[in-house]
C-alpha cells in the first residue's frame, strides 16, 4: 500500500522550512522538490540574465531566486528561471519577508523557462505553467527549448496567449522589452 503525500495550504508552503537548501514548488498542494539544472540549462539561463542586465536594472530581475503563486484548484507555486519585474513589483518586494510573488501583487511582465529533458518536464512548461502564468496575467512567457532548439515566444492577449515559435536566426522580438536585440541562434550557442 502507498501512503498518500500530504496536501499542504499556500500558508503551510509560506511557512515551510527543511532546514536544507532544497528549493520546491507547490503542485495542487504537493511539495516537489526541484532538482539541480543541467550545465546547458543553467548557462543559457546565465546568457539570458546577461542579455536582460543591459536593459533592464538588476532590481526588477529574478534568476531563480523568486517564487509565485498561481491560481488554481489547490496552492500552486512556480519557480521560474528568469522573471523580470515591474518597477510597481520590484517596489513591493522590497520589504517582503520572504521571495514570494502573491497573489495580491502585481504579476512579473514577463517569465522565462528553460525546458529541462523528459516528457514531464515539456508538459509543465509546454501545458501547465502556460494556463497559469496566462491565468496570472503575466504579460509575456517565452519557453526556451535546448532539446528542440526554439524559443516559444508567448504574448498575452484578452487573456490568452497568441504563440510565436522562433528557431535559428529569427530575432526574439519583445513586446515588453522593446531594446532588447537577440537572435535565437545565440541563445544556443552558450
Amino acid at each position: 500500500m502507498v501512503a498518500a503525500k500530504p496536501i499542504m495550504t499556500l500558508e503551510e508552503y509560506l511557512n515551510y522550512d527543511d532546514g536544507s537548501d532544497h528549493r520546491y514548488e507547490l503542485v495542487s498542494g504537493e511539495l516537489v522538490r526541484m532538482p539541480p539544472e543541467s550545465p546547458r540549462n543553467a548557462r543559457i539561463a546565465l546568457f539570458l540574465l546577461s542579455q536582460l542586465l543591459r536593459i533592464v536594472s538588476l532590481e526588477r530581475l529574478s534568476h531563480k531566486d523568486l517564487d509565485i503563486v498561481v491560481s488554481g484548484s489547490r496552492a500552486t507555486t512556480r519557480l521560474p528561471d528568469l522573471m523580470v519585474l515591474s518597477e510597481e513589483l520590484a517596489a513591493e518586494l522590497e520589504t517582503a519577508t520572504r521571495g514570494t510573488i502573491l497573489l495580491d501583487m502585481p504579476p512579473p511582465i514577463l517569465v522565462v523557462e528553460v525546458v529541462s529533458p523528459g516528457k514531464e518536464n515539456e508538459d509543465r512548461d509546454y501545458r501547465y505553467k502556460r494556463s497559469e502564468y496566462a491565468a496570472r496575467g503575466i504579460q509575456e512567457y517565452w519557453i526556451v527549448d535546448p532539446m528542440k532548439k526554439i524559443v516559444t515566444l508567448l504574448t498575452l492577449v484578452d487573456g490568452f496567449y497568441e504563440t510565436q515559435v522562433l528557431q535559428g536566426n529569427d530575432r526574439l522580438i519583445s513586446g515588453v522589452l522593446p531594446e532588447l536585440s537577440l537572435s535565437v541562434e545565440e541563445i544556443f550557442q552558450v
